[in-house]
């Protein structure tokens, strides 16, 4: 049961040559199905000895993982879905058609689809632009529904407002269990057009500039987005947890002339001065001129800045609840969204309108087999692009009801997410595997007592949820009898790339992916030669052959780098940055980043970015960061430091070393934010280097795994006696 060996899908399991890989990349994908790094330069050399006698030996992980089939789930749906549900895919063969129609006739496929979902202001006359080479959607030239107009907003909040204007649309969890509150589809219209007008009228915005949404996990974030559409205007979301650093050069690279924020942040019983991040961002970022304040905890002693500073619920009563919303071509930009790349420099990601607004609706339709009847729960922050499409645009395009939830998933007991989906009879439950590691870790006992009987869909997102977590979330919370949907998928990506699909559609293994979503033509290269590996039980690095409509358009005003980081390392394919495999099923697995990102809790961090905070602090000469296994966020930071002075650093107490590991973590919380903080920080001598001076992060990724015996030759390096040195530290 796969794909095709043609363009339709992955290859078919046959009788062939298996070749061997790196043991990095076997063993890591052995270990755990969790993000492991793929080993510098590659990772895919080919073993003309190995393993003879048994060729799949090393494959055993894919080979021995049995497929689990999805059940029945007629006996969960809600009353009101009951009489006339139907799953949008009927089985694995008809999703093999579709598959099929979007890669052999994609102008079709998707311009069907796009006048059957999405309500248009024009119609497009094209929809997309084809590769000249091979006729396919262009990954350089990537734009789809050339010459339509339609707005976002219009199409999450005003349709559905005019046709159900008493559905819930959000119910918002807050912090606090005892203090919800829900709002109709016709109510966040009334909101929705009041902000707009004050982004408009009171505060100066206009169509084409960018507006800093810096705020926490709440319905006036929606409504803040929606808002920003529907006047035509890009918005840059960036994560609550950032510090006022990272905010600073967010709001200043995507030249931002307004911010909009809370007075404070609540979240797992805390409180987060989020007013006062912004004010410290704000002395370094000449572009703002005003600033939007909701009171989320009414504190008197915030600081406000007159005439800066306008007040959220005073300026929305200047205005009548509705504003007409402004055409924007199909290109144009909806969002930028801040990313993590190699050399330390974030990335505002830049996504269209029209692509994004169809892919984000068509995978919350065919990947969760959504109805408009579902309450949708997605527990991720809308400071990442988890919380963009399945929190704000999805479930809204598809006229559903979005569960919107403030606080962490441990407060303030163990038991908060289930409470929430029993309360709210939620349907669909989309969760990082690093809260499903913590809430395992917790134990059974917080699950007794929760029927959970409203949900038909499990789903996963951020990183690869490895085999242990995945029965584990099967069985306390779905009962055995639910699909788990282990989804793959990118900031740049915009939508779902790879995964199972809900409905009884995919048999699922544990801890795979499963298969490509309609348009996405995966393919595993060979990382040296960039060969396609087209065989059964192959490893390399993933990318993909040809554009599709979500995918991102440029990075913010620098589009050569776009082209240097995505295009340019594989001529002809997109360049995922992460390694993967292919079982003799043809289900794809994710096997972790291949560059220097790590992913902690879902969060893609650039290890140059934290290596540039801890080098900012003054008693630092030399800093290398990379990435380790780690049982709760998948993986950790590590950095090896070296000291300035580093000889008067020998007589100083145990004490004193704590302070200065304490004070560099310190250095990076409020460079970065705390989810960047190093776990570790192992204080060195030297770093190991090249001849030519270049930091061999290899060995130190090997060293904190447990390899030490799996260096290989350490005599080309500059200082080969550090090595015996780096051991030693990091056993200390």
């Amino acid at each position: 049961m796969c794909p095709s060996t043609t363009a339709a899908g992955p290859a078919l399991a046959g009788d062939s040559k298996i070749g061997t890989l790196k043991s990095k990349l076997i063993q890591a994908a052995k270990e755990k199905n969790t993000s492991t790094a793929v080993t510098e330069g590659g990772g895919t050399d080919t073993d003309n000895g190995a393993n003879r006698d048994n060729p799949t030996a090393e494959y055993e992980h894919l080979i021995n993982v049995q497929t689990v089939k999805q059940r029945p789930i007629t006996h969960r749906l809600q009353p009101e879905l009951s009489s006339h549900y139907s799953p949008h895919i009927l089985g694995f063969k008809e999703y093999e058609r579709l598959y099929a129609d979007s890669i052999n006739d994609p102008s079709e496929f998707f311009g069907k689809r796009a006048r059957q979902f999405l309500n248009w202001f024009k119609d497009f006359n094209q929809v997309f632009i084809a590769d000249p080479h091979t006729g396919n959607p262009s990954l350089d030239n990537n734009a789809w529904f050339l010459s339509g107009q339609l707005n976002a907003c219009y199409n999450c909040v005003d349709r559905h407002a005019l046709e159900t204007p008493d559905k819930i649309a959000i119910i918002c969890e807050t912090d606090e269990p005892s203090q919800g509150y829900s709002l109709t589809y016709a109510e966040l219209l009334g909101q929705v057009c009041q902000l707009a007008q004050v982004l408009r009228y009171s505060m100066g915005v206009h169509k084409g500039d960018t507006v800093a949404v810096y705020m926490p996990m709440i319905p006036q974030t929606i409504i803040a987005l929606l808002a920003i559409t529907r006047i035509g205007v890009i918005h840059s979301v960036i994560f609550a947890g950032f510090s006022c650093n990272s905010l600073r050069d967010r709001i200043n690279d995507a030249d931002s002339r307004v911010v909009i924020t809370t007075d404070e942040t609540k979240r797992g019983g805390k409180t987060v001065e989020t007013k006062r991040i912004v004010d410290d961002a704000l002395r370094e970022t000449p572009s703002v001129r005003q600033v939007l304040v909701y009171k989320r905890t009414n504190n008197p002693r915030v600081p406000h800045q007159s005439p800066r500073d306008l007040e959220w619920e005073e300026e929305l009563r200047k205005y009548r609840g509705y504003c007409p919303c402004e055409p924007v071509d199909s290109e144009h930009p909806l969002f930028l969204l801040y990313t993590s790349g190699s050399t330390g420099i974030p990335k505002g990601v830049q996504h269209g309108t029209a692509g994004y607004l169809l892919s984000a609706l068509l995978t919350m339709r065919y990947t969760f087999d959504t109805h408009r009847e579902d309450v949708f729960f997605t527990a991720g922050d809308i400071g990442w692009i988890t919380g963009h499409t399945y929190v704000v645009y999805g479930p809204l395009l598809y006229g559903c009801t979005t569960l919107v939830y403030e606080g962490t998933p441990a407060y303030p007991t163990y038991s908060r997410y289930w409470d929430i989906i029993d309360r709210h009879r939620a349907t669909q439950f989309y969760v990082a595997p690093t809260a499903l590691r913590l809430l395992k870790r917790a134990g059974d006992s917080f699950t007794e007592g929760y029927s959970l009987q409203s949900l038909r869909v499990l789903g996963s997102v951020g990183e690869p949820i490895a085999a242990e977590v995945w029965e584990w979330y099967s069985e306390k919370i779905g009962k055995n009898e639910l699909p788990i949907i282990d989804t793959y998928w990118q900031t740049e990506s915009g939508a779902h790339m790879i995964t199972p699909l809900a409905g009884g559609v995919t048999p699922m293994k544990p801890g795979s992916a499963g298969f490509p979503f309609m348009g996405i033509e995966p393919c595993i290269l060979d990382p040296s030669t960039g060969l396609e590996l087209t065989l059964p039980l192959v490893q390399g690095v993933l990318a993909v052959k040809r554009g599709w409509p979500s995918f991102a358009r440029t990075i913010w005003k620098d589009h050569d780098r776009f082209l240097d980081t995505y295009l340019r390392p594989y001529p002809g394919y997109y360049f995922t940055g992460d390694g993967a495999a292919r079982d003799k099923d043809g289900y794809i697995w994710i096997l972790g980043r291949v560059d220097d990102v790590v992913n902690i809790s879902g969060h893609r961090l650039s290890t140059a970015e934290i290596e540039s905070a801890v080098l900012g602090d003054s008693i630092v000469t030399e800093c290398a960061v990379v990435g380790f296994s780690d049982d709760l966020t998948g993986q950790a930071v590590a950095a090896f430091v070296v000291l300035k002075n580093k000889s008067s650093w020998f007589t100083v107490s145990e004490e004193e070393l704590r302070d200065i590991k304490n004070h560099l973590v310190s250095a990076v919380r409020k460079d970065i934010g705390p989810f960047a903080a190093p776990k570790l920080i192992v204080l060195v001598d030297d770093l190991p280097k090249t001849r030519s001076g270049k930091i061999m992060r290899r060995i130190l990724r090997k060293i904190l795994a447990g390899e030490s015996d799996q260096l290989g030759d350490v005599s080309t390096l500059s200082n080969p006696g550090v090595v015996r040195h780096l051991i030693d530290s990091v056993r200390l």
